[in-house]
C-alpha cells in the first residue's frame, strides 16, 4: 500500500472513521504489553501516517491518556480502538491496520517490541524483529 490513492477505515459500528492519502510512513506488528492489553490480543498491527495526510471522516473518537505523552483513540459508542498517538512520534498518528476498509493490499514491514511478545504465539514470517 505505497501508492497515493485515498484509503479509509472505520471502527466496528462505523461511527468513527478516517481517511488518508499517500504512502504510510511505516507498517508494523506491535508486540508491546500496553498495546496487547488495550486490544486484548497477542499483538496488533499499525500503520503510521503523517499529520496533514489524514482526517476524521465520521464522529471524533474519545481519547484515553494511557501514560504520559500517549493518547489512545477509541469509538465512544462501540469501544473499538482506532488510533494511537505519542509524543515520541511527533506529527504522526498510528491507525490500526485491521480497520482499513480494504486491507487486501496492506503488508507489514516489521515486528516492533519483539522482546515483549507473548511466548505462545509462533510466527513463521521473515519480517525484521526489532526491540
Amino acid at each position: 500500500m505505497s501508492d497515493d490513492r485515498a484509503r479509509t477505515g472505520r471502527c466496528l459500528c462505523g461511527a468513527v472513521s478516517f481517511a488518508y492519502e499517500g504512502p504510510e510512513n511505516w507498517r508494523a506488528h506491535c508486540h508491546c504489553e500496553s498495546c496487547r492489553r488495550q486490544t486484548a490480543s497477542p499483538f496488533t498491527t499499525f500503520l503510521g501516517v503523517s499529520d496533514g495526510a489524514w482526517h476524521w471522516t465520521g464522529e471524533r473518537p474519545a481519547v484515553y491518556l494511557s501514560s504520559p505523552g500517549v493518547r489512545r483513540y477509541f469509538c465512544p459508542i462501540c469501544g473499538a480502538p482506532v488510533a494511537y498517538e505519542s509524543d515520541r512520534f511527533p506529527r504522526e498518528i498510528h491507525f490500526y491496520a485491521s480497520l482499513l476498509a480494504d486491507p487486501s493490499g496492506f503488508e507489514p514491514d516489521a515486528h516492533v517490541h519483539w522482546s515483549e511478545r507473548v511466548p505462545w504465539v509462533h510466527l513463521a514470517d521473515t519480517l525484521p524483529r526489532k526491540g
